[in-house]
């Protein structure tokens, strides 16, 4: 039986996968990844809602109400040490993409807030990439919209690459209860890739008492939904694993908590 946290990719067609508030039961967060061939275009209408849109591999023209922002994107794989292109949109926007080759497409989204957002191109360059981890918890890391950037109105977007052999989101840690500056509630998407394709991965989701406790077994292109909870995840031998991380909540502010039963390996590090 496939978990109810665990959104299966779909193997062909323009909708890789599509994680609306509805279906996770949840209020911030929406995820959705679209596969568009050279010449193929895709409008996105923000309405209430803020958006980033990543380029994930090839490269993109962007148009949001007539303003055009050529060529973004440069990754042929999302496994490339290369950060994103990206576009902030706020809401009452219209955003049309066409692709200029075939390119994959991460749209994230939150409720877009009441203060007044600008448009802006995030510039690759500009996006803060650090290593987290030793030994076999080593991962890498791309924060493409940090909650230190001021952009957003409570979107938050980061790229994570794990290697084989390797646990990330590790020790466990959760983010579920307002309470700053101890923690903070966000929901959160995990979008994962694996390398080879092929391959898969492992994540569970659980909560103190154990009245959530999930293992999704992932493959390529899957979603997995954290709505509360821990959330590690492990790549097994012979396989890369790539996330991209959307999280929103009520304060655009990431702080959490580790699993006390494991924490001590961050003691003995």
């Amino acid at each position: 039986m496939v978990s109810p946290l665990l959104a299966k990719a779909a193997p062909l067609g323009r909708e890789i996968v599509n994680v609306t508030p509805e279906r996770a039961g949840w209020t911030h967060v929406g995820f959705r990844a679209v596969r568009l061939a050279a010449g193929e275009t895709e409008t996105v209408v923000t309405a209430t809602r803020e958006l980033c849109l990543v380029v994930l591999t090839g490269t993109v023209t962007v148009t949001v109400d007539g303003q055009t922002y050529e060529k973004l994107g440069t990754r042929t794989s999302v496994f490339e040490e290369v950060s994103p292109a990206a576009v902030y949109v706020p809401g009452g926007k219209t955003v049309v993409v066409r692709a200029d080759t075939d390119a994959e497409l991460g749209l994230c989204t939150a409720p877009a807030g009441d203060t007044p957002h600008a448009v802006r191109v995030i510039d690759p360059a500009t996006m803060r990439r650090s290593v987290r981890g030793q030994g076999t918890n080593t991962r890498y890391v791309c924060d493409v919209l940090p909650h230190d950037d001021p952009t957003a109105a409570h979107l938050l977007v980061v790229e994570v690459l794990t290697p084989a052999s390797h646990s990330s989101s590790y020790p466990p840690h959760k983010h579920d209860i307002e309470q700053p500056p101890v923690e903070t509630l966000l929901e959160e998407t995990y979008y994962h890739r694996l390398n080879p394709p092929q391959g898969f991965a492992f994540q569970r989701v659980y909560t103190d008492d154990r009245s959530l406790d999930e293992a999704c077994a992932v493959e390529n292109h899957d979603v997995v939904m954290v709505p509360r909870g821990y959330h590690p995840v492990t790549a097994p031998h012979g396989y890369d694993l790539y996330y991209l991380n959307v999280m929103a909540g009520p304060n655009r502010f990431w702080v959490f908590k580790n699993d006390p039963a494991h924490e001590w390996m961050l003691k003995t590090a």
